[in-house]
Order: structure tokens, then C-alpha cells, then sequence
């Protein structure tokens, strides 16, 4: 477990406290329900801008704290417990593409309006169901951009997109030349389909390979964060079922099996939680991600799918009915296992970058 200073501790508690008074799973039932294409309540949004969350990353001199990335994982965990729904993450992801690649124009232009909340940004990468940063055919003319791009997460919502061309990446603002179509995915978040077709496009000074990776690196170990604070409130809530439940004229927990299983789980939350806090660590450090990002992704993966799977198995019947909680965190958990590479993925790339 990272150690975390005084200011961080603060930061976390205060995101805890907030996400279990005033964004409980119950929040994003109603969200769910609504059925609406940005999958968030934009006024719980601005308040998480006024806490200054959407600006941890962003330099002061744009309008954020500059409090880096484990601070922002922070956050994120603590919202992934709830289930709270925000563009939180995208846009933290966005605005790193501008922060490590962008001029100071670019800079000044977008990134005080995403640390304040008004402005939401995402990134629009992968063209297929599967997620493969090499195989990408959107390119740009004469500063059009021209391309397809699926499941864009936050993209109904999204006022700017980064994008990846063939050349590198590129600023699209929302508005002519940009279609959003709204893909419905299991978790009721928003995914869309956009298209561009004859974009204008502001191509990132920086826009090679390495940028897009540091970027998919930031956004790896983001959804990894999710995925950590989910798997732990999985637990606990599996943890208090099994005291309280009776079968067989005894309390579940006194089973053996099952004592047995749980401590499993806890063992490979924590080893989740050294792998996403190292991910989070590295990029704060600086210089070359990409081996720390892949392990968090790759080890959030595999723990989140067992633990998510153990808490419906768990919790018997009642676990696969809309009226508990369970199948929330099961379908969020199985969108971000593939979001920004699954578990096939990260290893293979860990074992390449390792020299096997």
C-alpha cells in the first residue's frame, strides 16, 4: 500500500465521505433508470469540479492542482466503490494527451475549461470492438480529419475529442463534421459511436507513437483505479453477506470453503492494489509507463473478473436479480476488463517490453 501524505489522505477521505453520502449506488440506479445517453447526473459532476477533482492533474497555471496521478487515483477508487458515473477519468485522460503533447495555445485553450468541469474531453482511439492502437486508419487533409471511431466512453457528453490518426493525435472540438451515434453497452455508461467526416483537427505538437502510448498508459491505470475500488467495496459487501446469511442452521462465514475463498480474495485485492498504486506511481515519476501500466491493467483485469464473478456466485440467487446491487458491479467490471487493452493484451505487451 502506497503512503500517502497527509494531503492525499485528506483528499481520499474526502472523496469517500462524499461518495457514500451523496452519490451511493443508489444515485446511479436512478442514473441507470433514466436511461439517458451521457450515463452521469452533470450536477453531481459540477460538484466534483467545485472539490476540485477534475482538475488534479492540470498545472495551477491552467485552473487545477497539479496533485498528481495517485492523488487522482484516489478519487477514482473511492467513486468506483459507489459506482458513482462521471467523465472524471476521460477527461483526466484527454487532458494528458495536451499536458504531455500540446503547445502552450492548446494548453491555455482547453485545459483550464476541463479543470473547471465546463468543458468535457475524451479520447476516441480504437475503431473496433477489441482495443489495438495499431491498427488505426482515421487521417487527416489539409487539417480534416476523416475516420470512425467505436465506443468512444464518454463520447455523448464529450465537447472535445483526442483523436488518434494514422500521423499522430489530434484536438476535435464537438460540432460540424462530427456524428455521435449512442452505442448501449451492459453498463448503462455512456459509449458511442463517432464519426468524423471532414473535421477541423489541431494536431498535437508532440503526436507520435509515444505520446499515444503515454496517453493509453494514463488511461489504463485510470480504469485500473475503477476497477480496484470495485473489487474492494465487491468484497466487503460479499464479506457482510456471508456473516449474516444462515444455511444449514449456521452462518455462512463459518464454513471453512468459504473462509477459505475469501481470504483468496483479499490476498489478490491487495496484490490489485500494490500493481495499480505502482501504475499510478510511475506515471507521477515520469519517463517510460509503460511496463508499470500494463502490469496495473493486466493484474486489475484478473482480480476484477474473479472477484466480480465470486460476488454473484456468493451471494446465490439473489445475486443475479436487478433488485441487489451484484450484477451492477459484474457488468462495470466486464466494460473495463476490455477497455483500453484486456488481460490477453497487457501481457503480451509486458512480456514484449520485458525482452521475451
Amino acid at each position: 500500500m502506497a503512503v500517502l501524505t497527509e494531503e492525499q489522505t485528506m483528499l481520499r477521505d474526502m472523496a469517500r465521505d462524499w461518495a457514500s453520502n451523496e452519490s451511493p449506488v443508489g444515485a446511479w440506479r436512478k442514473i441507470r433508470n433514466a436511461n439517458e445517453a451521457r450515463g452521469y447526473d452533470p450536477a453531481a459532476y459540477a460538484t466534483m469540479a467545485e472539490m476540485g477533482w477534475t482538475g488534479v492533474i492540470i498545472p495551477e497555471a491552467q485552473g487545477g492542482s497539479d496533485f498528481g496521478w495517485l492523488s487522482l487515483g484516489l478519487v477514482v477508487e473511492e467513486l468506483g466503490k459507489t459506482l458513482a458515473a462521471s467523465p472524471i477519468a476521460a477527461s483526466a485522460a484527454a487532458a494528458s494527451a495536451i499536458l504531455l503533447g500540446g503547445s502552450d495555445a492548446q494548453r491555455d485553450a482547453y485545459l483550464p475549461r476541463i479543470a473547471s468541469g465546463e468543458l468535457v474531453a475524451t479520447l476516441a482511439v480504437d475503431e473496433g470492438p477489441r482495443h489495438d492502437p495499431e491498427a488505426i486508419t482515421a487521417s487527416v487533409s489539409g487539417g480534416k480529419l476523416t475516420g470512425t471511431k467505436a465506443f468512444v466512453a464518454e463520447g455523448d457528453s464529450a465537447g472535445l475529442f483526442v483523436v488518434a490518426a494514422t500521423d499522430g493525435l489530434y484536438l476535435v472540438e464537438a460540432g460540424e463534421g462530427v456524428t455521435v451515434d449512442r452505442r448501449h453497452l451492459v453498463d448503462f455508461r455512456s459509449h458511442a459511436q463517432v464519426t468524423f467526416d471532414g473535421a477541423s483537427a489541431d494536431k498535437l505538437a508532440d503526436g507520435g507513437d509515444g505520446l499515444r502510448d503515454a496517453v493509453l498508459d494514463r488511461a489504463a491505470v485510470l480504469a485500473a483505479a475503477e476497477m480496484l475500488g470495485m473489487a474492494g467495496q465487491s468484497f466487503d459487501t460479499t464479506l457482510a453477506y456471508l456473516k449474516q446469511r444462515v444455511q444449514f442452521g449456521q452462518v455462512l462465514a463459518t464454513f471453512q470453503a468459504l473462509q477459505h475463498r475469501m481470504a483468496n480474495l483479499f490476498t489478490e485485492i491487495e496484490l490489485m492494489r500494490s500493481a495499480v498504486e505502482a501504475g499510478l506511481a510511475a506515471i507521477d515519476r515520469g519517463g517510460d509507463t509503460r511496463q508499470a501500466a500494463s502490469l496495473a491493467k493486466a493484474k486489475a483485469n484478473e482480480v476484477g473478473h474473479l472477484m466480480s464473478r465470486e460476488l454473484i456466485q456468493l451471494h446465490g440467487g439473489i445475486g443475479m436479480t436487478d433488485e441487489y446491487d451484484a450484477g451492477f458491479y459484474l457488468k462495470r467490471m466486464r466494460v473495463l476488463e476490455q477497455m483500453w487493452g484486456n488481460t490477453a493484451y497487457h501481457r503480451e505487451r509486458f512480456a514484449r517490453l520485458s525482452g521475451f
